[in-house]
């Protein structure tokens, strides 16, 4: 890729949205539709570019905001950014609101999500702030040269509240669902569900813990350093991520230009 040809790498925040299930721990993930310019027809957490106007939203409290900023390395203004975008994207792709108090504002995602209503206009005539301590850093992941879309991604884990319901609303997503984090992983193996490698090492490192609980607890012992996979073709064409550690995940060329 020539410097010319060079895509700028944009701020994004992705939600784990995980509950317990029958069978143990369940996120709830996305198959994005076909005709979207990246990540299409691969199954995804909530989640997406980061706006300006993110850092303006209301927060329940200041704590949660330096804690991210701390550990993420950033100012304080692009962890409002983040953890702003990591709610309301979550609000838009899954109707769940991550606020204080809680209150059911489900019905008013379609206007947010189609721009008639801001997400910041929406919580303060509601009186509802933003729970950012709802929302655990868990890792970073920034996208490797050579895609369409490159994202500098914060991953965030987060329990779906005690009130609330996810549900499949985001014209972004030709599905949607809970998914136990053991099947997900077993679908990928066997070829049936999509998953770029952030989305499978997340998936995975989730994989050991019995319980929600157990998995926020975890987080705050967690590296939240930036993960930067190359990626290199083999002999037999196939196009991988490597990964720091040597290790691997075979990539759609479709994700390629």
């Amino acid at each position: 890729m020539t410097e010319q040809q060079a895509v700028p790498v944009r701020d994004a925040a992705t939600v784990v949205l995980l509950r317990d299930g029958a069978t143990g721990i369940e996120a709830w993930l996305l198959t994005r539709v076909t005709q979207m310019v990246f990540a299409a027809g691969m199954s995804v957490f909530p989640g997406g570019r980061v706006e300006d106007a993110d850092a303006d939203l209301p927060f329940a409290s200041d704590e949660p905001l330096a804690d991210a900023a701390e550990r993420f390395g950033c100012d304080e203004r692009v962890a409002r950014m983040l953890l702003g975008g990591a709610a309301r994207e979550t609000f838009e792709e899954a109707g769940v609101l991550l606020g204080a108090p809680a209150a059911d504002l489900s019905g008013a995602w379609r206007d947010v999500e189609a721009g008639r209503v801001s997400f910041g206009d929406l919580l303060r005539a509601n009186g509802v702030a933003i729970d950012a301590g709802a929302l655990h850093p868990w890792s970073r992941w920034v996208t490797p040269e050579g895609e369409v879309r490159r994202y500098d991604t914060r991953f965030f884990v987060a329990a779906l509240p005690s009130d609330a319901e996810a549900q499949d609303v985001t014209t972004e997503s030709s599905s949607a669902g809970w998914v136990g984090i053991a099947a997900a992983l077993e679908q990928a193996e066997r070829g049936e569900r999509g998953m770029l490698p952030p989305t499978l090492a997340t998936l995975a490192s989730l994989a050991d813990f019995t319980t929600v609980a157990d998995a926020l607890a975890a987080a705050p012992g967690r590296p939240v350093g930036a993960i930067r996979p190359e990626i290199t073709v083999t002999d037999d064409g196939r196009v991988l991520a490597v990964m720091p550690d040597g290790s691997s995940v075979e990539i759609p060329r479709a994700m390629l230009r």
